[in-house]
């Protein structure tokens, strides 16, 4: 005898698939902790490279200034003599100054002024040799040193004003 045909098709033993609202509670609870543990993960990690990116800036500024300096204490470049060798601002850094002996020579100390990570603007703290090493504001002389105009803190603890 032959099996008889019905319009109805068995499903895999009896149950229908899908999730139940239990399931789809726990692995949105699931979902729901591991993105509040990755966010402050994720924020800290785009703060140290901010601050990476700072001292390296920092670094690189200081390392022009020390370069300028060498060269003005070598005779190399010309300057004024109230200037303790140091250059007058950052643009000159960037723009070059002649060198002694050459008709048309310049020596550039940096190719830009780096943007600040922290403010997002090319507009650094400055100190001349003649301000107080604390000092926030610039005397205009020269430029010995230069630091973030930021206000914020750094996960050390410490105030990137100070580095």
């Amino acid at each position: 005898m032959k099996a008889m045909r019905t319009g109805r098709t068995a499903s895999r033993s009896g149950v229908e698939s899908g999730f139940t609202l239990v399931e789809m509670i726990a692995a949105i609870t699931i979902l729901l902790l591991l993105t509040s543990i990755a966010l402050p993960l994720a924020r800290v990690q785009i703060q140290r490279e901010r601050e990476v990116e700072l001292r390296r800036d920092l670094r690189e500024m200081r390392t022009a200034i020390d370069r300028y300096k060498y060269f003005s204490d070598m005779g190399l470049i010309p300057v004024k003599v109230e200037s303790f060798g140091y250059p007058p601002d950052l643009d000159t850094l960037v723009k070059g100054v002649p060198v002694k002996g050459a008709a048309t020579a310049k020596y550039k100390f940096l190719r830009k002024i780096p943007v600040d990570p922290m403010t997002g603007q090319t507009d650094w703290g400055l100190r001349s040799m003649q301000d107080d090493a604390d000092s926030r504001s610039w005397g205009g002389e020269n430029v010995f040193d230069v630091y973030t105009k930021s206000q914020g803190t750094a996960l050390d603890g410490s105030s990137y004003a100070d580095w």
